[in-house]
């Protein structure tokens, strides 16, 4: 590992300044359970590494019933589990955040981070995904808002340019009868990295679907919003037809890799099981709303 400065500013503004000034030799620290790894690896050597975990907007976690939810990027994931509302109110993306490694890291990680590191396998892009989330981002420009499914951009690369930081994520309230799910299959029983993941937020009136959003991860080389999916639940009853139509509109969009974790036959298998699954959990977590 080279040197490098470190840096622990307690204000956005201060942040903002520092990169400013340091453009793309600058990094960002919330959790750095993944940078840390990959400054050791070789992968990334910044020479000002900024410490975000103080500043008070990216750890703020906050609920309104008709503004949403503000996720700060740095907020732990052991926060979210520990969480009553975000278990009430988006137990799918509680689930993505506390599946993120071990109990050590849960204390570190975050679901910024996550996104940030540009994994195509990671837990939370699929569950931010299927819950519409919108990612507020800073410079000393100014702010911009991406949708969460326009985040990554290829493996290890986002839409943060040089001086941006992510400093929050908005979800709009669930309303009646809605609930989100997600799921992943890996090779272990824990602390293994998905070889597919898929999240489900539907909302319903009685059995019928009246809106639908379903992410999909580790099947492309970035986190997909399978639209086509939700559309297919959307204005039907939900049988098993319609969430099998769903489930083949998921595959379809998948362009998974064989590697020693899976085939791609498998993997595009997968998606349509977990698919079904998540749908369905879904589904009956929204009818106790």
């Amino acid at each position: 590992m080279q040197a490098f400065t470190y840096e622990a500013p307690r204000s956005l503004d201060q942040a903002l300044s520092l990169f400013a000034n340091t453009g793309d030799k600058g990094r960002a620290l919330i959790g750095g359970t993944d940078l840390l790894i990959q400054m050791r690896a070789g992968v990334r050597q910044p020479e000002v590494v900024v410490d975000l975990k103080s500043i008070p907007e990216l750890q703020i976690l906050a609920f309104d019933p008709q503004t949403g939810l503000r996720l700060g990027a740095a907020v732990p994931s052991c926060r979210i589990m520990e969480d009553k509302m975000m278990r009430d109110k988006y137990p799918g993306l509680t689930e993505a955040a506390g599946l993120i490694g071990s109990v050590q890291i849960k204390n570190r990680c975050s679901v910024g981070g996550n996104l940030c590191n540009g994994s195509p396998a990671a837990d939370t892009p699929p569950a931010l995904i299927a819950l519409g989330a919108e990612c507020v981002i800073a410079s000393a420009k100014g702010t911009r808002t991406v949708k969460a499914e326009d985040f990554v951009l290829s493996p290890g690369r986002t839409v943060l340019q040089p001086g941006e930081i992510l400093v929050e994520f908005r979800i709009a309230a669930p309303k009646p009868h809605s609930s989100d799910c997600y799921q992943r299959f890996i090779p272990r029983n824990e602390m293994d990295i998905a070889v597919v993941g898929v999240g489900a937020a539907l909302t319903l009136d009685g059995n019928t679907c009246t809106a639908a959003r379903i992410g999909l991860g580790a099947v492309a080389a970035t986190p997909l919003f399978a639209k086509a999916a939700g559309d297919a639940l959307v204005g039907k009853p939900l049988t098993d037809q319609t969430i099998a139509d769903a489930a083949a509109a998921a595959q379809k969009i998948a362009t998974p890799i064989t590697d020693m974790r899976g085939t791609a036959e498998y993997r595009t298998h997968m998606v349509g099981v977990l698919t079904r699954r998540v749908v369905n959990e879904a589904a009956e977590r929204a009818r106790k709303k």
